[in-house]
């Protein structure tokens, strides 16, 4: 009987025993979890605060950036010089470069284009326009994710984008043609202008600033006869052309500063073989103008546009700038790009700004050929 009591007590012991090991055990394991979730806690105190949304899409100014063009439509070859220009500078600069061609040449393409390069979370997005104010519900909700944009070729409106990239100022317009005019006909003589319509707003601009630049004494003998309107209508244009060299039998030269009527006036003289008696020169397409032009006797023995290439670049550079803090598109900015030129924001007149690439582009018996299969 002792025996079995004995028994009992040591089982008993063993139980108390066995007890108290998992009482110590749990008590650890509680106070492990504490620590640890006061770890935590301190942890989550020290960790930066999580960003805003609007933080968190803008896009960063430092490390990789990526830069969007969008064209006015696919296989335009003028497009495609001006997205080469825009991708040198891009890439040359160490950053990434997105060309895109709508499949139309509509706004809702390019709308398509750029909310999608919205959700990419791009760092700029410049666009030739397919309408001024079609884009700007899409373009307003890039820049406010952070996305700097600009216009060339054709603008949006001045809510729509930080500045404009302009092809050639009016002045600079005006004296190009000007100086070529007074070369042409050695500085003296009658000569007419051939514009588009009476209403149309570049070229009356143009055409005004000639008018105030030929008043200096420089000019003094050369005689403007008229300014004839061909609406940009071929055969008009070669109408009015004809009118002019008949009416005027001393005519020494044609300033057109239109393209259609720059390319019917050439087309006259050369029809007429006035090549050499009656000049022709304006603002002209290098791929209708080739015919017109070379070495000897042409119609027009040089004329002006503007280079795409460098409309592309300046887009680019005037991006990069804004991305990284050094531009924001207002009057009296400026800076020096990598092509060691210096651009400037002015007002562009409708209340927004826009930047002048330069003077524009001279096309000559030299280089003609080198154009005229690209626009």
């Amino acid at each position: 009987m002792k025996k079995v009591i004995s028994l009992l007590l040591v089982a008993v012991m063993m139980i108390a025993v066995v007890g108290c090991g998992s009482s110590s055990s749990d008590t650890k394991e509680t106070e492990a979890v504490k620590t640890e979730a006061v770890k935590t806690e301190a942890a989550k105190e020290t960790e930066a605060p999580a960003k805003t949304e609007a933080e968190a899409e803008a896009p960063e100014a430092d490390g990789d950036q990526t830069y969007a063009l969008i064209t006015k439509s696919a296989g335009n070859p003028y497009m495609e010089r001006m997205a080469s220009g825009f991708e040198e500078v891009v890439n040359d600069a160490g950053y990434t470069s997105i060309i895109k061609h709508p499949a139309e040449i509509t706004a809702e393409a390019q709308i398509s284009l750029i909310n999608e390069l919205v959700a990419q979370n791009i760092n700029g997005i410049a666009i030739a326009a397919n309408d001024v104010d079609a884009l700007q519900t899409a373009l307003t909700a890039a820049m406010d994710a952070g996305i700097k944009v600009v216009s060339l070729d054709s603008s949006v409106n001045a809510d729509s984008r930080n500045t404009h990239i302009q092809q050639a100022g009016v002045q600079q317009v005006a004296q190009s043609l000007i100086d070529a005019v007074e070369d042409l006909t050695g500085g003296s003589g009658d000569w007419a202008i051939l514009s588009a319509t009476s209403t149309a707003t570049n070229q009356n601009a143009w055409i005004d600033a000639m008018k105030e630049i030929i008043e200096d004494d420089q000019y003094a003998d050369l005689n403007l006869v008229e300014t004839a309107y061909g609406d940009d209508e071929f055969q008009k244009s070669v109408d009015q052309t004809q009118a002019l060299i008949n009416n005027y039998p001393d005519l020494k030269l044609i300033c057109a500063p239109t393209t259609v009527g720059l390319a019917a006036a050439a087309k006259v003289v050369t029809d007429e073989g006035l090549q050499g008696k009656v000049i022709i020169t304006g603002l002209g397409l290098p791929s209708e103008m080739a015919e017109y032009m070379g070495e000897g006797d042409v119609a027009t023995p040089y004329m002006f546009l503007w280079n795409p290439i460098d409309v592309g670049r300046v887009a680019a550079y005037s991006l990069i700038e804004m991305v990284n803090g050094d531009l924001t598109g207002a009057v009296g900015e400026s800076f020096t790009a990598a092509d060691g030129n210096t651009y400037e924001v002015t007002d562009d007149g409708a209340d927004g700004t826009e930047i002048v690439v330069g003077p524009p582009f001279e096309f000559n018996a030299e280089n003609i050929d080198d154009w005229k299969d690209v626009y």
